[in-house]
C-alpha cells in the first residue's frame, strides 16, 4: 500500500475511534458541554479526512460508492489491500 494512502486510512481509522470514544463518555456524561464541542469538532475533521481518503482512493464503505452500473465498489484494492 503506498505510504501516503496508508498514513490516510490510519488517520481516519484514528478519528473514528475517538468519535465513539467521545460518544460513550457523552452517554453517561450528556450535560458535558465541553466535550459536546470537543465531539462536533472532531466530527468534521472525520468527515473531511474520509473525504479526502475517497477523493483521492476510492470508497472506505460500499454506501459511499457512487451509484452506477456496473456496481462500482469492488473495481479498486479493498482500503486494507496492499499493492506490490
Amino acid at each position: 500500500m503506498n505510504t501516503d494512502r496508508e498514513t490516510l486510512l490510519k488517520e481516519v481509522m484514528a478519528a473514528d475511534f475517538t468519535l465513539i470514544d467521545l460518544n460513550l463518555y457523552l452517554n453517561t456524561h450528556p450535560y458535558d458541554q465541553r466535550t459536546i464541542m470537543l465531539f462536533y469538532n472532531c466530527a468534521q475533521r472525520a468527515k473531511m479526512l474520509r473525504n479526502e481518503y475517497e477523493r483521492l482512493y476510492g470508497p472506505l464503505t460500499a454506501s459511499n460508492s457512487p451509484n452506477t452500473c456496473p456496481w462500482q465498489w469492488i473495481n479498486s484494492p479493498w482500503p486494507w489491500e496492499h499493492q506490490s
